[in-house]
């Protein structure tokens, strides 16, 4: 059966019943949550993965093909849900993700694990740009801003229970479990989303319609800005390695501006970046990112340098973060749909998150642990809020034929904030410690300045949200702009 109407009536004019919309969105969730927890769980099983494959000096390269790969995958897949819908890149991102994983578990060496793990991260993308987006096709704007809530709290509770889960396949049936335990989880997942999820195509455009040059100069571009950023662990920022690709890459990104302004169906609109709607949550996600990958990184050497805590205890620790992260994104969610001047909501969070910041920066030798744990737990309360926030106005404030790419975006830049925090406060580590002594006066000191600056650059993200204009969503300013979409109810 197939109906034209808007996507908000979906629910409310019961194209979808109460039972499918609830399978649908746990088949959703469970996507997501095959595709975070896999990050998790993969960076316990490395020490034993490297051990038995006998491949060090490629060791950080199985989470640099994966991280490369699905951000640079993210804007592209975006765009390309919204040509085609949602719905078959779901299905084949799955596909591809289990399959991927499957081969991972299968590796003789450490080659074919980057290789694998590149082509994982390339259907991870997928996925990430898919999940988020495609609420979209299921809620209405009011019920998106709770969904939200609800699927950042999915994303926080793979940090939970990821490093536990992959100690337990670590030390039980061996690390190739550690991939493997994805093809169960991928198999329900695709039988709800096949058979529940609905098919929604809000543009009837076709493969020629595809901007293919500017997808290639953006993967290129992005490909090469992250390698860059990754090799600045063994190589200084002025190196010849890090300026060539520095280089390499903004001589690209100018490049892919220049396409897509000339581009029928860029991959990117270029015009969605004067939007408000759009452009201030990019802002908010990509600085506030910074802060919570500083926090992620550094509170363990914190843990192990200043507190004496083992490796293995101190990122266990990092549990109540994430914890405060599961807790707060959920019902921030439903506040924005109830609070008229939301924005101020995001700017309170910001705020926490902040002091949450300052208050590791003042940790010292004799600082008791159950302090870093408040400081974290502050940190994680703030940072659930930048979830719900940042998906839901773009969501609410942009027509259905731009949601997906939309909503990619804010995932990428968010992922983009990670990955140039990490690298940049990394290097102040790296500099600022004489001879790389990890312990003492000569550490606090350090993550004191780095703490400090994660603290100064989330100030960015508090002051964006002063001016985020709000989009009310029990209507959402833009939903019913642009091509109605065709619906497909799944059998």
């Amino acid at each position: 059966m197939v109906r034209a109407c808007s996507r908000r009536s979906l629910v409310s004019n019961r194209l979808l019943s109460p039972a499918q919309v609830a399978l649908a969105t746990l088949g959703v969730a469970l996507t997501l949550l095959l595709s975070a927890l896999d990050q998790t769980v993969v960076g316990v099983a490395m020490p034993r993965i490297v051990r038995d494959l006998h491949g060090l000096e490629l060791y950080a390269w199985v989470t640099t093909a994966y991280l490369v790969a699905s951000t640079a995958t993210l804007p592209v897949a975006g765009k390309l849900g919204d040509m085609f819908g949602r719905k078959p890149f779901l299905i084949a991102g799955i596909a591809g993700f289990v399959t991927a994983s499957a081969l991972c578990g299968l590796s003789q060496n450490m080659v074919e694990l980057v290789v694998f793990r590149a082509v994982q991260g390339v259907f991870a993308g997928t996925l990430f740009a898919s999940t988020f987006a495609v609420l979209a096709d299921i809620f209405p704007p009011a019920q998106m801003a709770r969904m939200s809530g609800v699927f950042g709290a999915v994303f926080g509770l793979s940090s939970l229970v990821g490093p536990t889960l992959g100690g337990v396949l670590t030390d039980g049936p061996g690390w190739r479990w550690a991939f493997f335990v994805n093809v169960p989880v991928g198999a329900l997942a695709m039988t709800l989303v096949a058979t529940r999820l609905p098919f929604v195509r809000g543009s009837r455009l076709r493969l020629g319609n595809i901007d293919w040059t500017g997808a290639t100069v953006l993967t290129a571009g992005l490909s090469s800005l992250l390698v860059a950023l990754t090799v600045t662990r063994d190589h200084a920022w002025l190196s010849f390695p890090v300026l060539g690709l520095l280089g390499v890459a903004a001589v690209l990104v100018a490049a892919f501006a220049i396409v897509e302004r000339r581009a029928a169906h860029p991959i990117v609109p270029l015009e969605l970046f004067r939007r408000n709607v759009f452009a201030v949550p990019a802002v908010i996600a990509f600085f506030s990112a910074i802060g919570m990958f500083g926090t992620v990184t550094f509170v363990p050497l914190l843990y192990q340098g200043l507190l004496g805590t083992s490796a293995t205890n101190s990122g266990q620790l990092l549990t109540p973060m994430m914890l405060a992260v599961v807790v707060t994104a959920t019902p921030a969610g439903a506040l924005l749909a109830r609070i008229p001047r939301y924005r101020f909501v995001g700017t309170a969070a910001l705020a926490t998150m902040i002091l949450g910041l300052v208050l590791l920066a003042q940790v010292g030798m004799h600082t008791g642990p159950w302090e870093v744990a408040r400081d974290i737990v502050i940190v994680g309360a703030g940072l659930g809020v930048t979830f719900p926030l940042t998906i839901a106005v773009v969501q609410a404030g942009v027509s259905h034929e731009l949601v997906g790419v939309a909503t990619s975006q804010v995932n990428f830049w968010r992922s983009l904030g990670g990955a140039i925090g990490t690298a940049v406060l990394g290097s102040i580590l790296a500099n600022r410690l004489p001879g790389g002594v990890l312990s003492g006066p000569a550490l606090a000191g350090t993550l004191h300045e780095l703490f400090l600056v994660a603290g100064a650059v989330a100030a960015v993200a508090l002051v964006a949200t002063l001016f985020l204009r709000e989009v009310p969503f029990s209507r959402g300013a833009a939903a019913g702009a642009g091509a109605e979409p065709e619906v497909r109810r799944a059998a």
